[in-house]
């Protein structure tokens, strides 16, 4: 969390614990930091504050949004979503298609971007209900050309969604101008605390709630208020400022530069795509990600075979394979992220532990007969 971030949610948890429901005037106080917090947000992707609905977190406005297009259009029994969707999106998905309706999976090329071609040929006139297509992915952090993908979806009279976590604070975004009818956001990916979210759900479209009760958030997201999150949430979208993140991509290359310099064959998954800021995936061929994951860990080093949002197990990438790349390729990849917190320094001393456990792999590997990379 950013220390100022916290500053801001302290008093919440301290002095202004007031049900934000309530009539009484310490909750006046509550409800202010909550509208704040709708505002902060709603300036950051350009949205209004009427549109924001807050939840517990990414997945959750996923499903929200999903379920919701369901529930306003019955008759309307078709979903499409990409290839390399979170899981957030895969699993609703796959509820989908469990209650009778149909989905297609739209492919990516080599790089991870999304066919548009092949988007235009899945959307059905007529039947098609949603289309969900994240905007910068979780893995690899490839950006998808969302407003032409906005543009598919509409011609064919469906909606569409866009799990924005890995974008919103990253990119500049300005949903003014772009056509889209649901966007899901996360607080921790912002330097807030995890358990707080948000979705933005376009005052040109109907939205029924997945969740019933209190008829808390205008009625879109039943239950009482996670006030201390929902502050911290506006103070970080508040924070987050384009400047931060030509900083951040200048950790990532130089990161980058300095292995792929060092150790020929390591390759840059989405390499030929844009990204955004704060990702890199890296495919360190003939390696055992599992084994570098290990001696990493030992030496201080916080990184992921793929996905960090499943267990700790470590599971075959499903986006690498949408990618075309074999269960090896996907075996040998690790995923760093950099941040405004981190450092010039930091990110070149991850980057030497990087190099000093492929080199001690390699050598491993070498006695038993197989290949030996010199640098």
């Amino acid at each position: 969390m950013d220390p100022v971030v916290l500053d801001a949610m302290l008093p919440f948890l301290r002095e202004h614990f007031a049900n934000p429901s309530a009539s009484y005037r310490s909750a006046r106080k509550v409800q202010g930091g909550i509208q704040a917090a709708r505002e902060q947000v709603a300036n950051l992707i350009g949205a209004g504050p009427e549109e924001i609905v807050f939840t517990s977190c990414g997945t959750e406005a996923d499903n929200a949004a999903i379920a919701s297009a369901r529930m306003c259009r019955p008759e309307l029994r078709h979903l499409v979503i990409g290839a390399t969707e979170h899981s957030a999106v895969i699993e609703p998905a796959r509820r989908w298609e469990q209650e009778g309706g149909t989905v297609t999976r739209v492919p990516v090329d080599r790089d991870g971007l999304i066919d548009l071609e092949a988007l235009r040929q899945a959307v059905r006139p007529g039947e098609t209900a949603l289309v969900s297509i994240m905007w910068a992915n979780n893995e690899t952090g490839v950006i998808a050309p969302i407003g032409e993908i906005a543009q598919i979806a509409h011609e064919a009279g469906a909606l569409i969604h866009t799990d924005a976590v890995q974008a919103v604070g990253r990119l500049s975004i300005d949903l003014h101008a772009l056509p889209i009818d649901c966007l899901s956001l996360s607080g921790h990916k912002m330097h807030a605390p995890k358990g707080i979210g948000a979705l933005f759900v376009s005052r040109r479209m109907r939205f029924l709630p997945s969740l019933l009760g209190g008829g808390q958030e205008q009625g879109r997201r039943s239950g009482t208020e996670n006030v201390p999150g929902i502050v911290a949430l506006g103070k970080a979208a508040e924070l987050m400022i384009p400047a931060h993140n030509n900083r951040i991509a200048a950790l990532r290359d130089g990161f980058e530069a300095r292995l792929l310099s060092a150790l020929p064959g390591l390759t840059v998954n989405g390499g030929g795509a844009p990204r955004v800021s704060g990702t890199s995936s890296l495919c360190f061929p003939g390696l055992s990600a599992a084994e570098m994951l290990i001696l990493l860990d030992e030496r201080g080093v916080c990184c992921s075979a793929g996905s960090a949002c499943h267990t700790a197990d470590v599971h075959p990438s499903h986006v690498l394979e949408a990618m075309g790349f074999d269960a090896g390729h996907a075996s040998s990849t690790l995923r760093f992220s950099f941040s405004r917190m981190n450092t010039v320094q930091e990110a070149q001393e991850a980057a030497g532990h990087v190099l000093a456990v492929a080199r001690r792999l390699q050598a491993m590997r070498g006695m038993d007969g197989g290949p030996v990379v010199v640098s």
